[in-house]
């Protein structure tokens, strides 16, 4: 059966699929076999059917077990406590590498314009021996490995390698400050590091080995194919080729149940530490499923995302580009200048990944005009509220190609609100929640609504059901409310706007986190990095709109004597070298607000609304 095209909302939108476009996707492949004859029959059925809808997903993406699933979905414990596929076993690992041998895994290029690829039979050559190396090192499985470098070739077969070895990667995002990369592998418990000499950013060279040391690390392996002279080793350090040197075949992957931990990402919140965030063998799945259906990725496609494996999109981005048999681009320099954009064009690439700060600064500076980016189908925009305007730049970037706004979480192992090709696309909306994902708006008074925030409704593959640091039930489950049908309630944090069309708008966060330049993070995060400052008694940070709409702005309020601080430009500088240095050079402040103090409740606590509102109204006085 054919879709129909939904009518049009009562936005405009800036793209509505053909026929052409709806007949190859992936969605009507889906509705053709299941004999449904809508998207809104598909999504319905993806949430009131969630185990038949999952062993669909894991039939069509070929999804490997080495023993068979006695169930797909066990519920003996509750929604929240969901188990998936009982009995099997199974190496997620595996399923990356079901196309050809001869295919294109990896395209990867830089600057200077020259683009390498990588087949899946290297890749899988590749990631057998860094398996086999970590054995050879005394590693046995389920130990913790960190993964502390950029995202290139080689460090995606690290990343695979060690998964297929039976190894739990701890994901350290390349940006982090020395401080931040100890608190990451204490809460993992890494016994070994993937790291590199230096990282090279701009004109700027990173000593990333130099700062794993600083973190007291363990053994690192550096990535290197020749460390400089000036690299000082440790004692147990070791050198790619030393640690791939005269390793024995490759041994079969680590076969375990999928419920087995595969890696630890850190996701941001309400407390001062990140909370660290365990994906098993079955999360991978949910991004593999959001890239088929609501990104519409193909076999052979080009899938290119600028990201990195410490935020889960770098790990989504291997999953669900290779389990569906395309192939990943990675450029190795910054994404904010023209020769990015040159290897857009040169690779072919056919889905474009973006944070909405990075297409502001492309618009900004018009260092993306005039480039053939006509091989693009499809863009996509996540980890931020997006700006209308420039998602409408950066579609006509590709002769107008549909942008599907993505919104999830490191906790859920992709989206729950998304867009697809089948609908008509409206800049900075989403037009449906993510196939297999249901979910509820609720108002102050916990009374459905339009407006409100956003809690899901379990149970859907991907969704966490513990963290290493912190009690999961309390952080996710814990005093929230329950639905209009006695569904079981999980929180998420964000705030969102169902429109008369059924589309969604997003409204910021409902908590104390916020999004930065694509990265989540906990306001207590930023403010115990800038606390001690001489003659400030408290510091709060904020997020504000920017004006027509987009990416939030980081506003610094400091509770203090105006006249004991130094002068505004001085103290902005001061607190934003102490952000660098403690926590991540790339959040930037935009400005500092000075009160004699900060507005707090009754129990103490930082009334951030009204920090803003006397913010804005500082603004305007």
């Amino acid at each position: 059966m054919t879709l129909q095209k939904p009518e049009p909302n009562e936005r405009t939108p800036l793209w509505t699929p053909d026929a052409e476009t709806i007949a190859r996707s992936n969605i009507q492949a889906a509705c053709d076999r299941l004999s449904f004859d809508s998207y809104d029959a598909l999504y319905r059925w993806s949430i009131t059917r969630p185990a038949e809808f999952w062993g669909y997903v894991v039939e069509r993406l070929g999804v490997r077990f080495e023993t068979p699933y006695n169930e797909v979905l066990n519920l003996e414990n509750g929604p929240a406590d969901a188990r998936w596929f009982s009995g099997a076993t199974m190496n997620i690992a595996e399923s990356c590498f079901q196309a050809e041998a001869s295919a294109t895994a990896i395209l990867h290029g830089g600057p200077d314009g020259e683009i390498q690829t990588m087949t899946y039979g290297e890749l899988r050559r590749m990631a057998d021996a860094i398996a086999a190396g970590l054995k050879r090192l005394g590693l046995k499985p389920g130990d913790a490995v960190a993964v502390f470098l950029p995202m290139t070739a080689r460090s995606v077969a690290v990343y695979l390698g060690a998964i297929l070895g039976g190894y739990v990667v701890v994901s350290i995002a390349d940006s982090f400050s020395a401080e931040q990369v100890a608190l990451r592998l204490k809460i993992g418990q890494a016994k070994a590091i993937f790291t590199q000499s230096f990282l090279q950013r701009g004109q700027k060279n990173i000593a990333l080995l130099e700062r794993v040391a600083e973190a007291a690390g363990p053994r690192a392996i550096l990535v290197d194919d020749t460390p400089p002279a000036a690299v000082a080793l440790r004692k147990d350090d070791v050198c790619w080729t030393d640690f791939l040197a005269d390793l024995p075949a490759a041994a079969p992957p680590v076969y375990v149940a999928p419920e087995t931990a595969i890696t630890v990402l850190f996701s941001s919140g309400t407390t001062g530490a990140p909370k660290a965030v365990p994906w098993d063998h079955a999360t991978p799945i949910k991004g593999a499923s959001d890239g088929c259906f609501h990104h519409d990725i193909h076999p052979r496609d080009v899938v290119v995302w600028p990201t990195n494996l410490g935020w889960m999109m770098g790990p989504w981005l291997i999953f669900a580009a290779l389990i569906n048999r395309a192939a990943i681009g990675l450029f190795e320099g910054s994404p904010l200048e023209r020769p990015f954009g040159r290897f857009v064009q040169q690779a072919g690439v056919t889905m474009l990944g973006v944070v909405p700060s990075l297409v502001r600064a492309w618009r900004q500076c018009g260092c993306m005009d005039g480039l053939d980016w006509s091989s693009v189908r499809v863009f996509s925009s996540t980890g931020e509220c997006s700006n209308a305007d420039d998602m409408r730049y950066l579609s006509q970037l590709a002769g107008g190609r549909p942008i599907i706004e993505y919104c999830g979480g490191t906790e859920i192992g992709g989206g729950y609100l998304a867009a697809t090709v089948v609908q008509p696309n409206i800049p900075s909306t989403f037009s449906t929640p993510a196939l297999g994902n249901g979910l509820l708006i609720l108002d102050e008074h916990g009374a459905p609504a339009h407006a409100g925030e956003l809690f899901l409704i379990p149970p859907a593959i991907g969704m966490s059901n513990r963290l290493l640091n912190f009690e999961h039930h309390e952080v996710y489950y814990q005093d929230t409310p329950t639905g209009p049908a006695g569904e079981t309630l999980r929180r998420h944090g964000d705030q969102m706007l169902r429109l008369p069309s059924g589309y969604y708008c997003a409204l910021g966060r409902a908590d104390d986190a916020m999004n930065l330049g694509g990265i989540k993070v906990g306001a207590a995060e930023i403010e115990t990095a800038l606390a001690g400052l001489p003659n400030v008694k408290e510091v709060a940070v904020i997020c504000v709109a920017t004006p027509g709409g987009g990416p939030d702005r980081l506003v610094v309020c400091l509770g203090a004597e105006a006249s004991q601080l130094p002068e505004k430009a001085a103290l902005q500088a001061e607190l934003q070298q102490a952000l660098k240095t403690k926590l991540n050079p790339l959040f930037k402040i935009h400005d500092v607000f000075v009160l004699a103090s900060l507005p707090r409740t009754a129990s103490n606590k930082i009334i951030r609304r009204q920090l803003r509102a006397d913010y804005e109204n500082s603004l305007g006085s």
